[in-house]
């Protein structure tokens, strides 16, 4: 029984599907308001890390090397739970997070930046 929790955890890795760069996107999301934080990438092993510590750990594309939100801000991510999409090519994180999620200080990376795009409402049937 005790290699059992090792083996799913092998399956979910092994489910996942990375890019060519050996990569997943993951969105992050509050977990009880789902408001969308902001995106960051995984490898395996920060997905691995992330499934198995309860803290949310990235891969630093221009940086070559995994973070962990928080750790030098104190703005933490504390992981409620995680599902791939349907492809199981992106993953959602829904996190309690603590302080900014966006590197410039804002609660969430999308704060102010709306594009002014055209709206339409839904067709009636």
């Amino acid at each position: 029984m005790a290699d059992e929790p090792n083996a799913k955890l092998t399956d979910q890795l092994d489910a996942a599907v990375f890019n060519d760069a050996g990569l997943l996107p993951a969105v992050i999301q509050q977990w009880d308001t789902h408001e969308v934080l902001m995106l960051g990438w995984m490898n395996r092993e920060a997905l691995r890390r992330t499934l198995t510590e309860g803290r949310v750990t990235f891969w630093s594309r221009s940086r070559q090397e995994f973070w962990r939100k928080g750790d030098t801000s104190g703005h933490a991510q504390y992981v409620h739970s995680a599902a791939f999409d349907c492809d199981n090519d992106t993953l959602l994180v829904q996190v309690d997070q603590v302080g900014a999620a966006c590197h410039t200080g804002s609660h969430t990376c999308f704060d102010g930046r709306d594009l002014g795009v055209t709206t339409m409402e839904r067709p009636t049937e």
